[in-house]
């Protein structure tokens, strides 16, 4: 049993990898700046923001594995790589693992190609969101070694627009955006939150990217 931390675990992606953890038996404490109007059992939620110092300190005292949920949107625009990369200063000194989950955008359309956020076909409104969060990526990368974190990106089509259901098979890659045969790229809620907490339990993925698809 991990004592997990999920950050954002009110969101979409949050609120999947809580009930996953919690299905195997974790220790699952969820961190969000209000606190959910429904519950699950067994998960302890407390109300706080990334962006207090004396929040993340408690965070990583309390906790084996962080995972941040959090995307750069609204209020925490501009502001979320910051923040990261304190909770990273902060759980190298602690020696808590981190696990980040960014977007498709930093991932390349084929290998040593162009990434996913350049192409034509990428909406405006989205870019600094990706850019963000590849930001944070590059950020990771360029860590001291003594940080142990991990960091997902989901399919392109990954969202509450599309939540799917949960298959129990998808694969996994590395910086690639992963396509079916018909250039399709997908993956549920649910069989995303299993990708990670299957990371967490075995790890495969030190100081490193991956990304998880149909």
């Amino acid at each position: 049993m991990a004592r997990i931390v999920i950050l954002g675990g009110s969101g979409y992606a949050g609120t999947h990898l809580i009930t996953e953890a919690a299905s195997r038996g974790h220790d699952v404490t969820s961190l969000s700046r209000s606190l959910p109007a429904e519950q699950q059992e067994n998960v302890t939620y407390v109300a706080g923001s990334l962006l207090d110092a004396e929040v993340r300190a408690e965070v990583l005292k309390n906790a084996d594995v962080v995972i941040s949920a959090i995307a750069p949107r609204g209020d925490m625009a501009g502001q979320t790589r910051a923040a990261l990369a304190e909770l990273a200063h902060d759980a190298a000194a602690a020696g808590v693992r981190i696990g980040i989950i960014g977007g498709a955008g930093s991932l390349q359309v084929s290998p040593g190609g162009p990434r996913v956020v350049d192409g034509p076909d990428f909406p405006d409104a989205f870019k600094p969101e990706a850019l963000e969060m590849t930001a944070v990526l590059d950020d990771l990368r360029a860590s001291d070694e003594s940080l142990d974190w991990f960091f997902i990106s989901p399919a392109g089509g990954f969202g509450s627009f599309a939540p799917g259901e949960k298959l129990g098979t998808f694969r996994v890659g590395g910086d690639v955006l992963l396509v079916d045969d018909e250039g399709n790229s997908f993956i549920s809620g649910a069989d995303f939150a299993t990708a990670i907490i299957d990371e967490v339990e075995k790890p495969q993925h030190s100081r490193a990217r991956f990304t998880v698809a149909y």
